[in-house]
């Protein structure tokens, strides 16, 4: 089982990777870094927030584990 820090940490890295690849994104499709690094910004807090609750409910679930 994961601690909560390694959670948080393996959270915090997926999320610079993807507030990156967001901001891209929102640049392509708005021409407007400003408002392209917005949509990351809000992307990336919804998705750490929803990324550590999903990690941390499945450390509760013992499915496919093995001893």
């Amino acid at each position: 089982m994961d601690t909560p820090k390694r959670t948080l940490t393996k959270a915090l890295i997926w999320n610079l990777i993807g507030l990156f690849s967001m901001a891209v994104v929102g640049l392509i499709a708005t021409g407007s870094m400003a408002v392209g690094g917005a949509m990351a910004l809000v992307n990336a807090v919804l998705g750490l927030s929803m990324y550590v609750l999903y990690e941390r409910v499945w450390n509760r679930v013992n499915w496919g584990r093995r001893a």
